[in-house]
């Protein structure tokens, strides 16, 4: 996937969910048809830490079942880097379990910086995070 497109109300909820967790990591789901997110689903940081997540298991149960429960699928992983880097971190290039998007929301300049990146064999691309209104969603 070389771009993901999701509303500026998508991105604010991220944002807050992130900013609300600070100083810790924060995580969550993107669930959508094609490269269209449609639905960002929130998932506790059960590892409690300001350097690394794990999502609460049941939790992202829950969510993964509800993606299959509307027909959805798993576009993305979102979680955040509240002291940097923008990109992606060995710990995410180790622990990367799923062919979808990582979205890595960084703080390091003291606002959150968003990227998009695709892990794959040891090493990583920048996926394009393409930010649309409403009316130009597909």
């Amino acid at each position: 996937m070389r771009t993901l497109s999701l509303a500026q109300e998508q991105l604010d909820a991220m944002i807050a969910h992130v900013d609300s967790q600070l100083p810790l990591e924060a995580c969550g789901l993107l669930a959508g048809k094609g490269s269209s997110v449609e639905k960002v689903l929130l998932v506790a940081n059960q590892a409690q830490s300001p350097v690394r997540f794990v999502m609460d298991p049941i939790e992202q149960l829950q969510a993964f079942e509800w993606i299959e429960s509307q027909g959805l699928e798993l576009l993305g992983i979102f979680h955040s880097h509240p002291a940097g880097p923008e990109t992606v971190s060995p710990t995410d290039i180790a622990e990367s379990a799923y062919d979808v998007v990582n979205v890595i929301l960084s703080f390091a300049k003291g606002y959150w910086c968003v990227r998009g990146f695709w892990i794959q064999d040891d090493s990583f691309d920048e996926v394009t995070l393409q930010v649309v209104s409403p009316s130009n969603q597909a």
